[in-house]
Formats: structure tokens, C-alpha cells, sequence
């Protein structure tokens, strides 16, 4: 269909509108996808420098930190090797005395179980949200310096 010519050897009319349509709304999704990458990374630095002032309040209060655990599904818990401090009730986020962000939650099949109860997890940083639980369900969400202020004043685990 590609070679389909006028006498003149032009593209039909037609055709050149609909080539031009595409590459414009081509450009548009580009253009918004760079946007967006934009927007991600100033929301990832702001939330970087808000776990690094986490970390330097924590220690200046003398916090303790403990071992993260990372948890499965199931909600068995695993060594990791990191210290630092877990952020949720539930275990699923922690700061790491090396101002890194982890995700605590783990998801093992059953084979990767046993390895993870023997040797333990080991745990990558993660881009911290500006907003926890953002997109979840209504009143699961919290903004992540509510979150790291909250840590910060419930100060040492019982």
C-alpha cells in the first residue's frame, strides 16, 4: 500500500493528512512521556532528600536502628543484613542507616523460602514515593515525610 501514487507521483491528499495526524500525535505522546519522566525524577529527589533528612534527625536523636526484615506474603519475616529503621507497623518499608529506601516486602515461591530462611534476603534500594500507598485504597496513602516524621517520634521500639 506504500506505493500508492497520483499521476503526479504524489501521495494522495488524503494519505499525506492522515501520515501527518500520526507523526503530530507521534511527537504529542513523546513530548507528554518526557513530561511525565521529568516530573518522576524531581518527585524521587524530593523524596530522596526527605529520607536523607530522616536519617540525619535519627541519628541526631540517637535513634536506634535494628535489623530490617524483609516479609512474604505470608508474612514470614527474613534477615536481610541491613540496619536502619522500619518505617510501618506492617514491615513493608524501611530507611537503611545508608539513607537507602527498601521495600521490605519480599515475594518467594517456595523454593526461593528456604534459601531466604538460610542464607536471609538480600535487600535493593528503592526510589522512595513522595506519597505512600498512593493509588491504593482510601486512607492507605500518606505522604512519606508524615511517614518518617511519625518514626522519628515514636521514637525507640518497645
Amino acid at each position: 500500500m506504500d506505493d500508492v501514487v497520483d499521476e503526479d507521483g504524489a501521495a494522495p491528499a488524503g494519505r499525506g493528512r492522515d501520515e501527518d495526524w500520526v507523526r503530530r500525535r507521534r511527537e504529542a505522546a513523546g513530548a507528554q512521556a518526557d513530561r511525565l519522566a521529568r516530573a518522576e525524577a524531581a518527585e524521587t529527589a524530593r523524596a530522596r532528600e526527605q529520607v536523607a533528612g530522616f536519617v540525619a534527625r535519627a541519628r541526631a536523636a540517637g535513634l536506634p536502628t535494628e535489623e530490617l526484615r524483609a516479609v512474604d506474603a505470608a508474612g514470614t519475616r527474613y534477615r536481610t543484613g541491613v540496619s536502619g529503621w522500619v518505617l510501618r507497623r506492617d514491615g513493608r518499608a524501611g530507611v537503611g542507616e545508608d539513607g537507602a529506601f527498601y521495600l521490605l516486602a519480599v515475594p518467594l515461591s517456595g523454593a526461593e523460602k528456604l534459601g531466604a530462611r538460610l542464607r536471609g534476603v538480600r535487600l535493593q534500594p528503592s526510589d522512595p514515593p513522595l506519597v505512600w500507598g498512593r493509588g491504593g485504597r482510601d486512607g492507605d496513602s500518606i505522604a512519606l515525610q508524615e511517614l518518617l516524621d511519625r518514626r522519628l517520634h515514636a521514637g525507640r521500639p518497645r
